[in-house]
Protein backbone atom coordinates (compact mmCIF):
# COMPACT_ATOMS: atom_id res chain seq x y z
CA UNK A 1 0.00 0.00 0.00
CA UNK A 2 1.83 3.26 -0.85
CA UNK A 3 2.00 6.23 1.80
CA UNK A 4 0.05 8.64 -0.19
CA UNK A 5 -2.68 7.43 -2.17
CA UNK A 6 -2.90 8.54 -5.94
CA UNK A 7 -5.01 11.12 -7.21
CA UNK A 8 -5.39 11.98 -10.74
CA UNK A 9 -3.13 13.99 -12.50
CA UNK A 10 -1.11 14.65 -9.15
CA UNK A 11 2.95 14.79 -9.95
CA UNK A 12 5.36 12.22 -9.04
CA UNK A 13 6.17 12.82 -5.27
CA UNK A 14 9.15 12.64 -2.92
CA UNK A 15 8.36 11.62 0.79
CA UNK A 16 10.26 13.69 2.84
CA UNK A 17 10.13 12.59 6.68
CA UNK A 18 11.08 13.53 10.15
CA UNK A 19 11.08 10.44 12.59
CA UNK A 20 10.74 10.58 16.43
CA UNK A 21 11.19 13.92 17.11
CA UNK A 22 11.10 13.91 20.74
CA UNK A 23 10.26 17.15 22.59
CA UNK A 24 9.59 19.15 25.64
CA UNK A 25 5.75 21.05 25.19
CA UNK A 26 3.16 22.74 27.29
CA UNK A 27 0.09 21.03 26.15
CA UNK A 28 -3.19 19.58 27.69
CA UNK A 29 -6.15 20.09 29.01
CA UNK A 30 -6.45 19.15 32.48
CA UNK A 31 -5.21 21.68 35.75
CA UNK A 32 -1.95 18.87 36.10
CA UNK A 33 -1.07 19.67 32.48
CA UNK A 34 -1.13 23.51 33.11
CA UNK A 35 2.34 25.28 33.87
CA UNK A 36 4.04 22.08 33.22
CA UNK A 37 5.57 20.93 29.98
CA UNK A 38 5.34 16.92 28.81
CA UNK A 39 7.07 14.86 26.35
CA UNK A 40 5.96 14.66 23.41
CA UNK A 41 7.05 12.60 20.13
CA UNK A 42 6.35 14.03 16.46
CA UNK A 43 6.44 12.04 13.30
CA UNK A 44 6.49 14.20 10.11
CA UNK A 45 6.36 13.04 6.53
CA UNK A 46 4.97 15.30 3.66
CA UNK A 47 4.89 14.66 -0.41
CA UNK A 48 7.31 17.22 -2.38
CA UNK A 49 6.47 17.54 -5.93
CA UNK A 50 9.08 16.65 -7.82
CA UNK A 51 9.46 17.97 -11.95
CA UNK A 52 8.31 15.57 -14.28
CA UNK A 53 11.47 14.13 -16.33
CA UNK A 54 13.82 15.56 -13.66
CA UNK A 55 13.39 13.58 -10.75
CA UNK A 56 15.89 10.90 -11.62
CA UNK A 57 20.01 12.39 -11.49
CA UNK A 58 19.65 15.72 -10.21
CA UNK A 59 21.22 16.51 -7.65
CA UNK A 60 20.23 19.86 -6.57
CA UNK A 61 19.26 21.38 -3.22
CA UNK A 62 16.31 23.18 -5.06
CA UNK A 63 14.32 19.85 -5.24
CA UNK A 64 13.95 19.41 -1.99
CA UNK A 65 12.78 21.37 1.32
CA UNK A 66 15.08 21.91 4.01
CA UNK A 67 14.59 19.39 7.33
CA UNK A 68 16.12 22.19 9.18
CA UNK A 69 13.24 24.61 8.56
CA UNK A 70 10.40 22.06 9.32
CA UNK A 71 12.54 21.41 12.94
CA UNK A 72 12.62 24.92 13.39
CA UNK A 73 9.26 25.36 12.64
CA UNK A 74 8.08 22.73 14.98
CA UNK A 75 10.19 24.23 17.88
CA UNK A 76 8.88 27.61 16.74
CA UNK A 77 5.19 26.94 17.26
CA UNK A 78 5.75 25.06 20.23
CA UNK A 79 7.46 28.03 21.79
CA UNK A 80 4.90 29.94 21.47
CA UNK A 81 3.01 28.79 24.31
CA UNK A 82 0.16 26.18 26.03
CA UNK A 83 -1.89 24.11 23.37
CA UNK A 84 -4.26 22.38 24.67
CA UNK A 85 -4.75 19.55 22.01
CA UNK A 86 -2.17 17.58 20.19
CA UNK A 87 -4.67 18.32 17.15
CA UNK A 88 -4.36 21.82 17.44
CA UNK A 89 -0.66 21.32 16.85
CA UNK A 90 -0.64 19.01 14.29
CA UNK A 91 -3.06 20.99 12.48
CA UNK A 92 -0.41 23.86 13.08
CA UNK A 93 2.15 22.00 12.20
CA UNK A 94 0.57 20.77 8.79
CA UNK A 95 -0.41 24.14 7.83
CA UNK A 96 2.70 25.89 8.49
CA UNK A 97 4.68 23.04 6.37
CA UNK A 98 1.93 23.48 3.51
CA UNK A 99 2.84 27.06 3.40
CA UNK A 100 5.70 26.16 0.89
CA UNK A 101 3.93 25.42 -2.33
CA UNK A 102 5.81 21.99 -3.28
CA UNK A 103 4.71 20.10 -0.88
CA UNK A 104 1.62 18.41 -1.97
CA UNK A 105 -0.05 16.27 1.08
CA UNK A 106 1.79 16.10 4.78
CA UNK A 107 1.00 13.75 7.63
CA UNK A 108 1.63 14.97 11.30
CA UNK A 109 1.56 12.46 14.03
CA UNK A 110 2.00 14.07 17.88
CA UNK A 111 1.79 12.01 20.52
CA UNK A 112 2.45 12.34 24.30
CA UNK A 113 4.64 9.79 26.07
CA UNK A 114 3.79 9.63 29.62
CA UNK A 115 -0.29 10.15 30.03
CA UNK A 116 -0.43 6.37 30.78
CA UNK A 117 1.81 3.96 32.17
CA UNK A 118 0.38 1.07 30.84
CA UNK A 119 0.67 2.71 26.89
CA UNK A 120 3.88 3.58 25.35
CA UNK A 121 2.17 6.57 23.79
CA UNK A 122 -2.02 8.39 22.70
CA UNK A 123 -2.24 10.79 20.17
CA UNK A 124 -3.26 12.23 16.95
CA UNK A 125 -2.00 11.86 13.81
CA UNK A 126 -3.32 13.71 10.72
CA UNK A 127 -3.57 14.17 6.76
CA UNK A 128 -4.05 17.30 4.71
CA UNK A 129 -3.38 18.21 1.05
CA UNK A 130 -2.57 21.37 -0.55
CA UNK A 131 -5.23 23.91 -1.83
CA UNK A 132 -2.44 25.11 -4.45
CA UNK A 133 -1.40 21.28 -5.82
Amino acid sequence: MSFFPPWPDDPPLRRVFLQDLVLLAAIGVYPHEQGVTQRIRLNISFGVADEPGLAIGRDDLSRTVSYERVLQLVKQLIDEGHVRLVETLAERIAAGVLMDRRIRVIRVKVEKLDVFSELDSVGVEIERRSAHG
